[in-house]
This record gives structure tokens, C-alpha cells and sequence, in this order.
């Protein structure tokens, strides 16, 4: 089980470790990069062309302003790639979102949130799942657990203001 995660900038590295930790959590190896698509294009297209051999199941990247990152790897590859868009100083993720999600017929990018690598996270999980009956039983064990605690808090509200 394993999961390439790619940053364009060591700068992004705090927004992506969330996503590092939950998939460790899950027994998933991790392999991270810092690859930028504009600056270390050889560095990235060995890398994609690894993962492509090596038995990784999805490629989380992560990118902000242009946003290229995520659509060069999804390029290269059709292993399922995941984009987060970063938040930056001007337009606040909005530039590196639209960049993301506006992909070319045939060349897809799974997005999620602004900063939300936590999600791409479970997206990875839940891709690979399919195929590790071990990842989607915790999955659904995690589920019950967060039911469960949303359902005391409900409960808890009720009880103050009834």
C-alpha cells in the first residue's frame, strides 16, 4: 500500500503533513517530494514515471498560485491524482482552486478543499480501499466512531438547552 504525496515548495510542507499522518496512521507508505513542476520538471516526470512502476496507488499533489503541479503529474500518469490547492498571499487558494479544477477533458484531477490534504488523504484511502479490505474496514470503524461522537455532542446541546 503506498501513496506518492508531491509539494511544489518545501514552503507547503506544514499544509500537506496532515495528509502524511493519517495515511502512516493507516499502515499506507508514504512517499514524499518536493517537486516543482516548473523548476524541477526532470526531477518530477522520474519521479511520476516511478510511481508509475513501483506499486503506488494514488499521487496526492499539492500547489498553490498557478497551480500547475497537480496537471502535470495527472499527465503523466494515470494512476488517480489527487489536487490540493495551497492558499497564498494574494487571491487566498482561489487562483491555485480554479487552476486545478479546470483540467482538460481526459486528464482529471480529483480536488478538495483549499488546504484540505487531511481530505485528500481519505480520498487516497478510499481509492484504495477497493483493493485492501484492511484500509476499508478501519474506514468504516472511523465512520461509526465519528457518528458516534457527533451524535453525544447533539445530545449534549440538547441537554443544555432543553
Amino acid at each position: 500500500m503506498k501513496v506518492a504525496i508531491i509539494m511544489g515548495s518545501t514552503s507547503d510542507l506544514s499544509k500537506v503533513e496532515p495528509a502524511v499522518g493519517i495515511l502512516k496512521d493507516y499502515g499506507v507508505e508514504v512517499n514524499v517530494r518536493c517537486l516543482s513542476a516548473h523548476r524541477a520538471h526532470e526531477g518530477l516526470s522520474s519521479f511520476i514515471e516511478e510511481c508509475n512502476n513501483n506499486g503506488t496507488e494514488a499521487i496526492i499533489t499539492a500547489a498553490g498560485m498557478a497551480a500547475a503541479l497537480p496537471g502535470v503529474v495527472a499527465s503523466q500518469t494515470v494512476l488517480p491524482v489527487i489536487g490540493v490547492p495551497l492558499s497564498g498571499a494574494v487571491l487566498d487558494g482561489m487562483d491555485a482552486l480554479m487552476s486545478i479544477v479546470q483540467m482538460p477533458s481526459g486528464i482529471p484531477v480529483a480536488t478538495v478543499a483549499i488546504n484540505g490534504s487531511k481530505n485528500a488523504a481519505y480520498l487516497a484511502l478510499q481509492i484504495m480501499a477497493n483493493q485492501h479490505p484492511e484500509i476499508k474496514k478501519r474506514m468504516l470503524k472511523d465512520r461509526k466512531d465519528m457518528e458516534v461522537a457527533a451524535m453525544k455532542a447533539n445530545a449534549e446541546v440538547m441537554e443544555k438547552y432543553q
